[in-house]
């Protein structure tokens, strides 16, 4: 596509060059001054439809990375762990159910250790929101790596409770 409009622009130049030329040379005559607006107009509108192609795709490239970055870097870490958590008991559900066991067990896990069970007894604490649990896709892929019917017997995993409350589980670093 870029050889393209490389050599569209090219072309016009070069008409636009052959334009100027015979427009010196016909001054006087009515009908080459009708085709050289002609040329020039159709020049100009295939110039405009390649520039128009090109401007939006790199916009939208570099809008979306930083974005991302932005998001990171506003949850701020209060509190943060390291656990081995053991996943021996998956492999007592029959073969195709033991992955989904074990990343239901790596939420009851955290759900348990991080504290985010919302305590039962208080009405006006119901009011707000449920705090989140993430489980980044490392963790998830840790899992799953082997197939369904193989996870791991143990994962360690980081897990990082922002200000708000949210717990996301990373896996650690050095696994």
């Amino acid at each position: 596509m870029k050889q393209e409009s490389e050599e569209e622009e090219l072309k016009t130049e070069e008409e636009q060059k052959d334009l100027a030329e015979t427009v010196e040379e016909a001054e006087g005559e009515e009908k080459v001054e009708e085709v050289t607006e002609k040329e020039e107009e159709k020049a100009e509108e295939a110039v405009e439809t390649v520039e128009e192609e090109e401007m939006p795709a790199p916009v939208e490239e570099e809008a979306k990375p930083p974005e991302r970055e932005e998001k990171i870097e506003e949850e701020e870490i209060v509190e943060e762990r390291i656990y081995t958590i053991p996943l021996s008991k998956a492999w007592i559900m029959p073969p195709n159910k033991r992955a989904p066991r074990a990343m239901r067990m790596i939420k009851s896990f955290i759900n348990r250790h991080m504290k985010l069970e919302a305590p039962r007894g208080g009405e006006e604490e119901e009011a707000e929101e449920p705090k989140k649990l993430v489980i980044s896709n490392e963790v998830n892929e840790r899992v799953w790596k082997r197939g369904i019917e193989k996870p791991p017997r143990k994962i360690r995993v980081r897990a990082a409770k922002d200000k708000e409350g949210n717990v996301t589980v990373y896996l650690a670093e050095g696994d």
